[in-house]
Formats: C-alpha cells, sequence, structure tokens
C-alpha cells in the first residue's frame, strides 16, 4: 500500500493533568479511525507536557501505564498511533515516543536523542542514542522528537542509511519560534526528498504558549496540510510511490560527494 491517511491530533495539552490530556488524546484517536485514518500522530509529551520536575513521577515502562492505555486505544479503534510520552527506563527517565500498530502491538520506539537546554530536559531526561525507523512493505519510515528538527544529520541518515520515504515527528514547539518550525520542516522535506509529517502542540500549557501549525509536507517541499494556532484534528492521504518519482527526477543522493566534505 502506497498511499496512507494519517491525521493529526494538534492538542492543547493540559499541564500535568494526565487524565483529560488521555481523554482528548483518545477522542482524536476516535475520530481520526472514524475518518478511516491509517495513522494519528499525537504532539510530544502528550499526556503531561513539560512537567519535568515530576517526571519520574509519570513514567511507566514500556508496556505498561500510558503506554498499555495507548496500545489498547490504538487497537479498540483499529489506528495505527504515535506520539511520545515518559517512560522509565532504569533508573533513568526517557522522552519516548512509541508507535503502536493498529492492532496494538508495539512496532518501534525512539528515545529523544537531542535534549533541549532552554527547557531543562538535560537536568531531568536521559538521552536517547539511537535512531529508530519503522519498514513498511513500501519503505522506511524514520522516527523524531520536536529538537531533532534541528539536527538534519539524523534526518539525512534516515533518507540516505535506512532510505526513510516517510518521516515522523512529534513535538512542542513555541510560537515564539514557530517560523523556524515551518522552514525547517520544508527544509527537511526538500533536502531528503521524503514526506514529514509532523504534529505540535498548541495554545498555553503551564505559561508557555505553543506554535500549532502541525503539517504534512511532500517530498517537493509542498505543504499538503497545515493547522493554524488552536486544537484540531487535520487529516489529509499521501501517496509514497512520489518519492520514488522525485528521487527520480533530481538524484540528489547520487550525486553526494561525501569524500570531499566529510573527511576533513
Amino acid at each position: 500500500m502506497a498511499k496512507l491517511s494519517i491525521s493529526l491530533g494538534q492538542m492543547q495539552i493540559k499541564l500535568a493533568r494526565v487524565e483529560d490530556n488521555l481523554a482528548a488524546a483518545e477522542g482524536m484517536i476516535g475520530e481520526a479511525a472514524a475518518r478511516n485514518a491509517d495513522l494519528v500522530v499525537l504532539p510530544e509529551l502528550w499526556s503531561t507536557g513539560y512537567d519535568l520536575e515530576n517526571a519520574a513521577d509519570y513514567a511507566d515502562e514500556l508496556g505498561a501505564g500510558m503506554f498499555a492505555q495507548i496500545s489498547e486505544t490504538a487497537r479498540d479503534n483499529s489506528v495505527a498511533v504515535f506520539g511520545s510520552v515518559l517512560e522509565r527506563r532504569g533508573d533513568q527517565v526517557m522522552n519516548c515516543a512509541a508507535y503502536y500498530d493498529a492492532q496494538g502491538g508495539l512496532a518501534a520506539v525512539y528515545r529523544k536523542i537531542h535534549l533541549f537546554r532552554l527547557f531543562d530536559e538535560h537536568k531531568w531526561l536521559g538521552e536517547g542514542e539511537t535512531p529508530a525507523t519503522l519498514a513498511f512493505p513500501w519503505g522506511a519510515a524514520g522516527l523524531s522528537i520536536c529538537y531533532d528538527l534541528r539536527f538534519p544529520e539524523l534526518f539525512r541518515r534516515y533518507a540516505v542509511a535506512q532510505n526513510a520515504k516517510l518521516i515522523l515527528l512529534c513535538a512542542e514547539w513555541p510560537l515564539i519560534r514557530v517560523e523556524h518550525w515551518r522552514t525547517l520542516l520544508i527544509a527537511r522535506a526538500i533536502e531528503n526528498q521524503c514526506f514529514v509529517v509532523a504534529t505540535n502542540s498548541c495554545g498555553d500549557t503551564g505559561g508557555t504558549v505553543f506554535g500549532g501549525h502541525s503539517m504534512i509536507v511532500d517530498p517537493w517541499g509542498k505543504i499538503i496540510v497545515e493547522a493554524g494556532e488552536d486544537e484540531c484534528l487535520l487529516s489529509a492521504e499521501i501517496d509514497l510511490s512520489e518519492v520514488d518519482r522525485v528521487r527520480q527526477q533530481i538524484p540528489v543522493f547520487e550525486d553526494r560527494r561525501p569524500d570531499a566534505y566529510l573527511s576533513n
């Protein structure tokens, strides 16, 4: 199947109000399923927001707590779900994006590699160390979280080493830098000739206003669909075969010269 129907669940996250956020996410997942979506992408830390001082109180091990709840919701609605929550991993707490398939199975896990110092992530969270991809019959999808967007090396690895045709990103990106968000999403799609699917949070969460503008960008850099600054569920269908057409038309990867610029 080269075509995917994707819904972006742009939420106004309520700081530290887990049950309220879970109810909102479940409502969006249910509505996405009613729209026959294949995948729902939720924001970063959608269940808690940036209440990092209490991160250890919210964190669950994979397969338990919030992870088990979202797995059940995916299964009950027969739709895949991707978004990040807090994970307890040994003696650390991680910002963990889990991809659950439409049967509720855990298909991939990505732990945020680049921690955002402006939000004190480095004080409360452990660093992820491994990029993560998800294999589909039509190709691979790369997984990422928010601040990762500023590091093109990660996205290039997904496109070149893993031949990713789709990159999923969940975020809490502030409104004050929303033009960076929009520009970088388009740039990552153009330079890697792939679809970029990104869901941001929106509204005031604990004194920080997040920017919304969740969007899907195609391999040409064209915005297929984009939200505004309010809470919404946005849906669109993408054709992954477009990636091959773009890469054949302008063979950027074949013209790379890593011998010239990576060896010095």
